[in-house]
C-alpha cells in the first residue's frame, strides 16, 4: 500500500493547489472550457467507445446484472447526451460571488453573506462513466476541484473521459488537476481515500446502497449522502386509471437501471380489481414480474408472485415490481415512509386534498402528483446535470446542481469599528 498511499497524497496535494486556482477563475473562461470539453468528448467518441467496449466485455464475462451493464454502457447517443449536459452547465448562471444576504449593523459594519466553492470534492461512484463528465462540469463551474474514484468496472471509460477533460484544461492554461481520477482499483485504496480529510472538503458517494452505507460509516470526511431509489407510485381511488397505467409503465420500464425508476406500486383497494389486470397487460409488454401482497395477488387472479416482506424494501434495478393494496392515502403514506429510501415518490389522483396530504406526509426529496418518478434528474430539473440525488436533509436534498456545490462566507466591511 505504500506506493498507493504516496499516490493518494500526491493527488490530494494537487487537488488542494487546484481548488484555489479553480475558485479564482472567471465565468467566461469556465464556460469556454466547458464548451470545449463537450466538443472534445464528441470528437473523441471513437476512443471513448473503444475503451467502454473493453469495460463492457469484462463486465459481461464477470456475469454482471444486465441493469448494471446498462448503466456502464456508452453509445454515440449517450456521449452526445453527456456533452449536451456539459453545454447546459456552461449556459447556467455562475453563483460564485453571489451575495445571498446583506445587512448593515447599527455600528456601521456592513455584512455580506457570499456564495463560495466547497473546495475539493471527492466522489466515489460505480459503473456510470457519465458521472465522470457530470461531476467535472458541475464542480468546475462552481469553482471546485474534484477527485474521482470510480469503480473498477468503468476504469477504462473513466480514464478516457478524464484524459479528454484534462487536455482541454491544459490547453486553456488551467491547472488540469481540477479533475483527477484515482486509477487504483484496490478497495483498500478507496478506504484510505475516505480518510483524507486534510485534502478533501466533502465526499459524495454515488452507487449501490452497500457503497453508500460503507462511505457514510467509514469516512472521516463530511459526506453528502446520495441514496438508492426504492421509489413508489400510489394509485388513489380517485385516479385517472389510463394516466396511472402510462405513468407506471414509464416509471418502471423506460430505464430499469436508474435510481428514479419505480420499484413498488401501491393501489387503493377500491380500484384494485379494475386496475391491476389492465396494468398487468401493459407491463407484460416488457415481461415485468409482479410480486404482490395477498389482496393484490387475488385481484391479479393469481398471475403474480407472492411478495415477501423483503420485496417491499428492495431496489430491484430489474423488470420486477412489488405491489401493495391499501385502504387509504394515510396507509399508503405509512407504507412508503416505512420502506422508502427518501428519493422519489408519486401519487396518481384527481383529488387535490388527497394530493396535498400525500405531498405533505411523504418523507422524500421529491414527491410527485400525476407524473413519473423518472423526472428526478438534474437535466430534467434544468440543472444541466447533477452530482447526485441527495436523500438527506443536510447540506442539500434532491438533485444536486451548481448551488448545492457551494458554501458561503461572510464578508465584513468596516471603517474603524472596535468592539466595546
Amino acid at each position: 500500500m505504500a506506493i498507493e498511499n504516496k499516490e493518494l497524497i500526491r493527488i490530494g496535494e494537487n487537488a488542494v493547489k487546484a481548488k484555489y486556482a479553480a475558485a479564482a477563475l472567471g465565468t467566461e473562461l469556465k464556460n469556454k472550457i466547458l464548451r470545449e470539453c463537450a466538443g472534445e468528448l464528441v470528437a473523441c467518441k471513437g476512443e471513448l467507445l473503444s475503451a467502454n467496449a473493453l469495460d463492457i466485455k469484462k463486465a459481461e464475462e464477470a456475469g454482471m446484472n444486465p441493469g448494471l451493464i446498462d448503466r456502464l454502457r456508452l453509445s454515440p447517443e449517450r456521449i452526445e447526451g453527456i456533452a449536451e449536459g456539459i453545454r447546459q452547465v456552461a449556459d447556467l448562471p455562475d453563483y460564485i460571488g453571489e451575495v445571498i444576504e446583506e445587512t448593515t449593523r447599527p455600528n456601521g459594519l456592513n455584512i455580506k453573506k457570499v456564495r463560495v466553492p466547497l473546495g475539493v470534492v471527492g466522489i466515489i461512484f460505480e459503473s456510470r462513466p457519465n458521472v465522470t463528465a457530470d461531476a467535472f462540469s458541475l464542480t468546475f463551474k462552481s469553482g471546485n476541484a474534484v477527485i474521482l474514484k470510480g469503480g473498477s468496472d468503468a476504469l477504462r471509460s473513466n480514464m478516457a473521459i478524464v484524459g479528454a477533460l484534462r487536455s482541454v484544461c491544459e490547453e486553456n492554461g488551467v491547472d488540469p488537476n481540477v479533475v483527477q481520477l484515482i486509477e487504483h482499483t484496490d478497495r483498500a485504496v478507496t478506504k484510505e481515500f475516505m480518510k483524507m480529510k486534510e485534502y478533501v472538503d466533502v465526499l459524495i458517494p454515488r452507487g449501490s446502497a452497500r457503497l453508500i452505507k460503507s462511505v457514510t460509516e467509514e469516512a472521516l470526511i463530511p459526506v453528502i449522502e446520495t441514496g438508492s431509489g426504492n421509489c413508489h407510485v400510489y394509485v388513489d381511488k380517485e385516479a385517472d386509471l389510463d394516466m396511472a397505467t402510462d405513468i407506471i409503465f414509464n416509471a418502471k420500464t423506460q430505464r430499469i437501471s436508474v435510481c428514479n425508476a419505480c420499484e413498488s406500486l401501491i393501489v387503493h383497494s377500491a380500484i384494485k380489481d379494475e386496475f391491476l389486470p389492465v396494468l398487468k397487460k401493459r407491463l407484460d409488454e416488457k415481461n415485468v414480474e409482479l410480486r404482490a401482497d395477498e389482496r393484490s395477488f387475488e385481484a391479479l387472479g393469481g398471475e403474480a408472485v407472492k411478495a415477501t416482506e423483503e420485496d417491499f424494501g428492495t431496489e430491484y434495478l430489474d423488470y420486477i415490481l412489488s405491489i401493495k393494496t391499501v385502504d387509504s392515502v394515510e396507509e399508503a403514506i405509512e407504507h412508503i415512509n416505512k420502506y422508502n429510501t427518501g428519493h422519489s415518490e408519486a401519487i396518481i389522483t384527481k383529488d387535490e386534498s388527497t394530493a396535498e396530504k400525500f405531498l405533505n406526509g411523504v418523507d422524500a426529496a421529491c414527491v410527485y402528483v400525476n407524473a413519473s418518478t423518472r423526472f428526478t434528474d438534474g437535466f430534467e430539473f434544468g440543472f444541466g446535470a447533477e452530482i447526485g440525488i441527495s436523500t438527506q436533509m443536510l447540506h442539500a436534498r434532491g438533485p444536486m446542481g451548481l448551488r448545492e456545490l457551494t458554501s458561503y462566507k461572510y464578508k465584513v466591511y468596516g471603517d474603524g469599528q472596535v468592539r466595546q
